[in-house]
């Protein structure tokens, strides 16, 4: 049985999982919650983590646990404290090639899983982890990854990312599009500088991925009208598929040649509208 596809989104917030007088309010504010057991708790309490998301109970469909990365002791026991849970899609950290799976439920269905490339064997593995039935999507973090290199830093004076950032950035979006797959951006840990968030979430958007990973509550407000199209973005969108129902192929609207691409991109932009101009041709008239 495979997992239904990614449909979170688009502020994805993070909270430890130890603190689940945190849990509601994150979920209340956010898109969908990712409790995490890994970096947001500390070696000590992770056990009473486990017990704080067994016995704090969320939406199962707005809620991604991230356990402890493949092979430790510690996602062993991550997944044993899950079992009898309602809880139905896990991120995998620093996911790789030991990551074997699948990872099966008590009820024999398996995990819808997000896995998290975020070392330099995570990024050169995205295209056969997003091959996997049981991932709906790929992540990807530029700190672990510069860390997994001997670096020190992901992002220059300015706040942009360094080049091999952007490589891995763009290479996981790539594997998971190839893979047919979301993709979901990595987080911006400034969390003063929600000018430099919006232009990333901006472009995420506009190059295909379909949420980003939020560290603040202050952070989801801004990424979800980055992802949100504008008034007049939606309006083009529509003309452009309006003047495509009667148009024989490829044609020129307002100076500018439509063909397929561009129609696709009209699609994705009336999606992320919430218009499903795929099934309801006469919304796309209106």
């Amino acid at each position: 049985m495979t997992p239904a596809p990614f449909a979170l989104g688009p502020a994805l917030l993070f909270c430890p999982a130890d603190r689940p007088d945190r849990f509601a309010k994150a979920l209340d504010r956010a898109d969908a919650v990712v409790l995490d057991l890994e970096d947001g708790v500390a070696p000590g309490a992770k056990a009473a983590a486990r017990q704080a998301v067994v016995g704090t109970p969320l939406d199962p469909a707005r809620t991604i646990v991230r356990v402890n990365p493949a092979g430790t002791p510690e996602q062993a026991a991550d997944l044993a404290a899950l079992v009898g849970t309602a809880y139905r899609t896990l991120m995998l950290p620093k996911a790789d090639g030991r990551f074997v799976g699948p990872l099966v439920r008590d009820d024999g269905t398996p995990y819808a899983v997000v896995p998290l490339c975020e070392t330099a064997a995570g990024v050169l593995a995205a295209p056969a982890l997003a091959a996997r039935p049981d991932v709906v999507a790929l992540a990807w973090g530029a700190d672990d990854l510069v860390a997994s290199l001997g670096g020190t830093s992901s992002r220059r004076a300015d706040g942009r990312y360094r080049d091999v950032a952007r490589h891995a950035r763009s290479a996981v979006l790539l594997a998971a599009g190839a893979g047919g797959k979301a993709a979901v951006d990595a987080v911006h840990l400034d969390l003063e500088d929600l000018d430099g968030l919006r232009a990333e979430a901006l472009d995420a958007a506009a190059v295909g991925f379909v949420a980003s990973l939020c560290v603040h509550p202050s952070q989801v407000p801004v990424v979800r009208d980055a992802y949100a199209p504008t008034p007049d973005e939606v309006a083009g969108a529509r003309q452009v598929l309006a003047a495509a129902a009667t148009a024989p192929g490829a044609f020129a609207l307002d100076g500018h040649m439509v063909d397929g691409p561009v129609l696709m991109q009209a699609h994705a932009v009336l999606r992320r509208a919430g218009i499903d101009t795929w099934h309801d041709d006469e919304e796309v008239r209106r």
